[in-house]
């Protein structure tokens, strides 16, 4: 691997944008260590899940641009983007990756605001007086 790979990967309203390289096993999200942005330690575990998986922990270096949503969402959207760098570095890893239901992209977002409802499928407080 030559040059750095990258990915997207999005989860709600959040979309991360993740440079792989070979490395010792840093990742940095916004310009800071991810057990620093992701205090909580499940959303740490969301970001190294693909690495534990491959058992790669301490082959490349990542850094993450991430835009949009909240923790967990940047935190899922993270996990896909890296599954998806791990892949154009070693396509072999597909079948592991798979399985593990790391390339999967989680469709459920907010339901939209109808008109004549107080949200998405909330209705007004109905009164007969």
């Amino acid at each position: 691997m030559e040059k750095q790979k990258n990915a997207v990967g999005r989860r709600k309203e959040a979309v991360t944008r993740v440079f792989l390289n070979r490395g010792e096993g840093k990742i940095i999200i916004n310009g800071k260590d991810y057990k620093e942005y992701f205090p909580l330690v499940y959303l740490q575990n969301q970001v190294e899940q693909p690495f534990k998986v491959i058992e790669g922990t301490d082959k490349f270096d990542v850094k993450i641009n991430a835009t949009g949503g909240g923790m967990k969402g940047q935190a899922e959207a993270a996990k896909l983007g890296i599954s998806r760098a791990i892949l154009e570095v070693n396509p072999e890893l597909r079948p592991t990756l798979k399985a593990a239901g790391l390339l999967k992209r989680d469709p459920r977002s907010v339901e939209r605001k109808k008109p004549g409802k107080k949200k998405a499928r909330r209705s007004f407080q109905f009164s007969k007086r």
